[in-house]
């Protein structure tokens, strides 16, 4: 009998990895993918598993690997994919050495990310194989069908789940690991030396290789059909196919396709004749939808389901029979609660210090550090994508010059963890093109906002090993920043000081403002607490400016939540009247 356990589909991935045999493993954390690695951690006295500065890099330290003939994973979230395509595109003509498997966590709605893209189209358009489980259980299995695929066809695939089926947990049934036997490794040059004349070689070839794969797709054991009844049938899959299951009559007939690129049109025409009207329950795009009706097969998809946002039963039962769920009410005023950086946060020194000047401008970045946009710090002008917040700034530099625009100064702002993701580009463009913008790199040594995970700034591997260290002040001085400034931001003296030499600098300046975030554990904090004097306080409010969720206002006074504040006095120090102290400080100790 199998061992059981619940897992969430990331620890099921982790765990369909090991049982596969994969032995090199490389990622970039982002939500909703990081607990992928977090948990093939356990695994490594089986498998190599690393975090990467970025997912291109990820990528390609995975498909070197297969290339070695060791089966390798990476993994990502729906935006990585964007920054890991250059090598994926190519990888597709190549082909592999032993299986490689990418994995996409998609976001419906949004939950953590900057746009919800629909990474399936990524298979149809690099032209890869794609595999969607719709649950933990699939997710462990269908890893392991992945690697079969990719080594039968001699091609990458793209594994596809989202932040549903990543974050919900369903049973397991547990299997052993599968060693695998690495072939020799022969050097193949016409194979993955990818030159005009070889990739013109590769490009028939990958023609035919999805012809395979679409005949393979119409007898996969990922795709099923219940035929149930003759009157209406579903087609779906991923975690849509439990929404639609949920909501349809009995005698519903389904096709639960896990083999979604190539559609196995042989198999949809078998369950499309078997059945008077035909239904497509997908999220986001209509991606299943548009190769049916290109077809010729008539189908309703889009025309009822949101192609936005998440879908759940309640939104596909409202959609296809308009009815709604009979569920109690609870007539209540919930309290609205925006996200706001952490109390005793590193950052909010910073952006409290450059909100005081409406001659500043910010770009942002992606990171805990995007919170600096909210009221009432409201300290950020952009935000976009990864490396932006370098890159951003110095378009908008190169704009106001040519507009004869002299009143602003621009800041890029990233975090330690993104400045060795796509900052180091941004960086040198500002050196070589001679931007008018000084680069912060906003260092709280973690990449905080996925949860903690080691970046090459911290000194710590995936798996909790010591590592070298790369010193960011050595990376820019190298660079030629001339003037590297380092400051702590809860002294804000000292981080008002940074910011003016900075301004007054007449050689290139960037600036480090350097904390570890109050929540890593292996470092030892001082935590205290801080209390307001009621006689002092003159209510002004100004204290409430840096945007600390422990403050609040309390009959006409400030009053501080102690379970909540850590100490960091960034409050105190913004109290022009003195009324703010930590706890004993007042005292003399």
């Amino acid at each position: 009998m199998s061992k059981r356990q619940l897992l969430t589909g990331n620890e099921a991935i982790a765990r369909g990895a090991y049982e596969a045999g994969v032995t090199v493993c490389s990622a970039y954390p982002g939500t909703p993918s990081t607990e992928i690695f977090e948990n093939l951690a356990q695994y490594k006295d089986s498998l190599y598993a690393e975090w990467a500065p970025n997912e291109k890099v990820a990528t390609e330290v995975a498909y070197g690997a297969c290339i070695a003939n060791a089966r390798s994973l990476t993994a990502m979230k729906h935006v990585g994919l964007n920054v890991a395509a250059d090598l994926v595109f190519t990888a597709a003509y190549n082909g592999v050495g032993a299986g490689f498997v990418i994995v996409t966590a998609d976001d419906p709605s949004m939950h953590s990310s900057q746009n919800e893209q629909d990474n399936r189209r990524y298979a149809q358009f690099a032209k890869i194989p794609l595999i969607e489980p719709s649950d933990s259980q699939e997710c462990k299995d269908f890893m392991k069908e992945a690697y079969d695929i990719s080594e039968r066809f001699d091609i990458p695939v793209l594994f596809r789940v989202t932040t549903r089926v990543s974050h919900s947990k369903s049973l397991v049934s547990l299997g052993e690991r599968e060693e695998q036997t690495p072939a020799h490794y022969v050097r193949n040059i016409p194979k993955f030396v990818c030159t005009p004349g070889n990739a013109q070689r590769h490009r028939p070839e990958l023609e035919e290789k999805l012809k395979g794969l679409e005949a393979y797709a119409n007898t996969s054991p990922l795709n099923s059909m219940e035929l149930n009844g003759g009157k209406v049938g579903v087609i779906s899959a991923s975690i849509a196919y439990h929404y639609a299951k949920e909501v349809f009559p009995a005698d519903t007939s389904f096709l639960k396709l896990g083999f979604t690129w190539p559609l196995p049109m042989d198999l949809i025409r078998t369950f499309a004749s078997n059945v008077e009207t035909l239904y497509v329950i997908e999220e986001l795009e209509p991606f299943m939808e548009e190769q049916l009706k290109a077809a010729g097969i008539s189908c309703i998809g889009k025309q009822l389901i949101p192609a936005m946002f998440e879908l759940n039963p309640e939104i596909v039962r409202r959609s296809i029979f308009g009815t709604e769920p009979n569920v109690a009410k609870m007539e209540l005023d919930m309290v609205t609660r925006p996200p706001a950086l952490c109390p005793g946060c590193p950052h909010r020194g910073f952006f409290y210090v450059l909100s005081k000047r409406k001659d500043f401008v910010i770009t942002g970045d992606i990171g805990c550090y995007t919170l600096g946009y909210a009221a009432p710090l409201s300290a950020m002008d952009t935000c976009a994508c990864m490396g932006g917040g370098f890159s951003l700034g110095m378009g908008m530099a190169k704009a106001f010059a040519q507009q004869g625009v002299t009143d602003k100064k621009i800041f890029g702002v990233v975090g330690d963890s993104t400045f060795f993701h796509s900052g180091l580009t941004g960086a040198v463009e500002i050196l070589y093109n001679k931007g008018n913008m000084i680069p912060c790199v906003l260092d709280n040594s973690i990449t905080g906002m996925t949860g903690h995970q080691d970046n090459p700034g911290t000194g710590f591997t995936l798996d909790g090993e010591i590592a070298t260290k790369i010193s960011i002040e050595a990376v820019l001085k190298s660079f030629g920043f001339e003037n590297v400034i380092i400051c702590d931001p809860q002294d804000l003296k000292s981080m008002q000081k940074a910011v003016d030499d900075a301004l007054a600098s007449t050689v290139p300046a960037a600036i480090i403002v350097r904390r570890p975030c109050v929540l890593i554990k292996r470092i030892k904090h001082d935590i205290g607490k801080c209390t307001v004097d009621r006689d002092k306080c003159r209510s002004c409010k100004i204290c409430l400016k840096v945007a600390c969720p422990a403050l609040h206002m309390k009959d006409g006074k400030t009053e501080i939540d102690q379970t909540l504040c850590v100490g960091c006095k960034v409050c105190a120090q913004a109290c022009p009247f003195g009324a703010i102290s930590r706890i004993g400080e007042q005292k003399g100790e």
